[in-house]
């Protein structure tokens, strides 16, 4: 028998996540009813994930449906937001119920990691692409604006960068086994956002930003919307040992321009910094001072030989990479 969209929403959506009480309707009517907190902003952000585009044909459903949510949620980290709310968009070549199941199990379990509920979206046939919107609270007073940094903020940014793009290469030249593929594969599918982190830095950071594109194209959206300019010392940047051994064969590429690392790169007045710094090592928050914002525009990078250059790699961009 054909399974309907709707017993695929009934099925697998309606009940996937917990229940919020700031949810009046939820799933199951034309829109949902939602009570945002008195004193705090909204903040919501939206991501496409496309087969073949952003991830292999074949790929592992259950990955995939962490992956969806946690590049929104890495959104919300920037921000320093509270995650509460989720819609999905499903457009998919069949009703596969295995996939769903497994998708779905993914989706809900990083889901609840964070208390948030699923509240609508829609299913569809087509190509296989995963659309979520996310939604979450902050204080609009603390939001971690890119626009917030100024000139002689310190740079600090969170994990290790790299690692996904490393890995997304060894999958597309199909290198031979290493030790490494494990740790790698699961930095690519399986990110990890830092939402504790970004709230912690509510009032103590300036300004905030994912690593989506690649470390220096993100730290350009921040110098761009605050008219500054930064100075970043390679030796400093906090990579893995895979990441690190391409860096000391002269292969930054990874580590400066990789992207899919969703680390938080933030700036910090130096008036804040013992307290950041403070608050991170009691929170067990790894994070890594990078460089500074400086007053003249354009990036300088600072090799761990001593020499300057201000040519920056691209990072990632649909319509020119």
């Amino acid at each position: 028998m054909a399974v309907s969209e709707f017993d695929l929403i009934r099925q697998y959506f309606a009940n996937a996540t917990g229940m919020r009480p700031d949810v009046l309707i939820g799933i199951g009517d034309d829109c949902a009813l939602l009570r945002v907190p008195i004193g705090k902003s909204l903040a919501v952000s939206v991501d496409t994930l496309v087969e073949g585009r952003h991830f292999q044909p074949g790929a592992d459903p259950t990955s995939l449906g962490h992956k969806a949510l946690a590049v929104n949620l890495s959104d919300l980290a920037a921000m320093g937001a509270e995650p509460a709310w989720v819609t999905l968009a499903l457009t998919l070549p069949k009703a596969d119920t295995a996939w769903l199941r497994a998708f779905v199990d993914g989706f809900a379990a990083l889901a609840s990691e964070y208390g948030m509920q699923l509240v609508g979206g829609d299913t569809t046939r087509g190509p296989l692409s995963i659309t979520v919107q996310v939604h979450g609270f902050v204080d609009p007073a603390l939001a971690l604006k890119r626009s917030n940094a100024r000139a002689g903020d310190r740079l600090f940014l969170s994990g290790c960068v790299g690692d996904a793009g490393l890995a997304l290469q060894r999958l597309r030249d199909d290198m031979p086994s290493s030790a490494d593929d494990a740790y790698l594969a699961r930095r690519l599918d399986r990110p990890t956002p830092r939402v504790a982190l970004g709230q912690l830095l509510l009032g103590r950071a300036n300004a905030a930003i994912d690593v989506s594109d690649g470390l220096i194209a993100d730290l350009g959206h921040i110098c761009s919307a605050s008219g500054a300019g930064a100075r970043v010392e390679l030796e400093r940047l906090p990579v893995s040992a895979p990441v690190g051994a391409e860096c000391a064969r002269g292969n930054w590429q990874h580590a400066l321009a990789g992207g899919d690392d969703y680390e938080l790169l933030f700036s910090v007045e130096e008036s804040r910094l013992d307290a950041m710094q403070s608050a991170c090592r009691e929170a067990g928050q790894q994070i890594q001072e990078i460089g500074r914002l400086v007053d003249n525009s354009g990036i300088v990078l600072v090799y761990p030989d001593g020499r300057l250059s201000e040519e920056i790699p691209d990072g990632f961009d649909h319509f020119r990479t």
